[in-house]
């Protein structure tokens, strides 16, 4: 069995989406990744096609083993068995049970994705960007048994801009959290976990199917913020006849209006202004759920579908 400072460990990794992916990347390169654990493939998408996971399907390239237990509850002598350093984990979407925390020998590391104790929990990433939080990052934390609770052993901040998405915020804490996690093991046996903070705990309840549904009577500010968050997981949307129209991208309109929630004030190649509760929201990229679904700039979508939204439309609202 080996230990940090820049020499290999064996390990396994735990974790089931892109930005588990990147990290197990980085991981596998540097470190003797045993085995993976992964949610077995689910339906997907609008066609509820099977899929697997992006971390099995980078196992699979790698021809690393994968578990795809829906439980870990029977998992404790095969991770005995595996004679681990240090269990990984990164979004991987199940609780691990507490007779597990021990087992390896620096115990299990968790990869997340906020500046703990803020957004412990399911959503961190869209729940900090709806909260118009200006920083976040990446926590890697030794695991206990309540929910993100651990103390931390390393943590890297970002900015979160007013360009930024779900998926642009993702992609670069995944990056960072790669950096941050090859750091941390590098250094393992010295570093000193320090207890998180009593003050400042907020919960990053995991995203309900409802929310994804614009109220266009809510601030123009919080309606921006939820479209960039909601980008890629589960697409903010409206209504239009039977048709669901996915929200992508938004900013706050400098429009001035006393028109009704809802209301279309102007569309055109450099958006879509619709007002809200206060003020008016801009939309510069959206996808229809007709034809491919694909994303789309507003000027490509007034050249091929004239007509289907135009000023004094109302949308309707919840």
């Amino acid at each position: 069995m080996t230990q940090g400072n820049g020499s290999s460990l064996r390990l396994a990794f735990a974790g089931t989406p892109p930005f588990a992916a990147e990290i197990l990347a980085a991981l596998a390169a540097r470190h003797r990744v045993a085995a993976v654990y992964c949610q077995p493939p689910r339906p997907t998408g609008r066609g509820r096609k099977v899929e697997k996971s992006a971390v099995q399907r980078l196992a699979e390239q790698m021809q690393i083993e994968i578990r795809s237990p829906t439980t870990l509850r029977g998992e404790a002598d095969t991770l005995r068995r595996d004679s681990l350093d240090a269990l990984i984990v990164a979004a991987y979407g199940l609780i691990l049970p507490k007779a597990i925390l021990s087992i390896p020998t620096f115990g299990c590391i968790n990869v997340h994705a906020s500046l703990l104790p803020r957004w412990r929990g399911a959503a961190p990433v869209e729940r900090a960007i709806m909260a118009g939080d200006t920083e976040t990052g990446i926590s890697i934390m030794q695991m206990d048994a309540g929910l993100d609770t651990g103390p931390i052993l390393h943590r890297a901040s970002t900015a979160i801009t007013e360009r930024d998405t779900g998926d642009s915020l993702t992609e670069r804490l995944a990056k960072a959290g790669a950096i941050a996690l090859l750091d941390c093991l590098d250094r393992l046996p010295t570093i000193t976990p320090l207890p998180q903070s009593i003050e400042g705990v907020t919960y990053a309840a995991k995203l309900a199917p409802d929310e994804s549904i614009i109220d266009w009577s809510a601030p123009a500010r919080s309606i921006a913020l939820k479209i960039r968050a909601l980008s890629s997981r589960q697409p903010a949307f409206s209504r239009v006849g039977a048709e669901r129209v996915r929200w992508l991208f938004a900013d706050v309109a400098a429009t001035q209006t006393t028109a009704a929630p809802g209301t279309i004030l102007a569309v055109g190649s450099s958006g879509i202004v619709i007002a809200s509760g206060a003020g008016a929201v801009r939309i510069t990229r959206l996808a229809l759920s007709r034809g491919s679904g694909k994303p789309m700039e507003v000027a490509a979508f007034c050249n091929g579908h004239r007509g289907m939204l135009e000023a004094g439309q109302i949308l309707a609202t919840p």
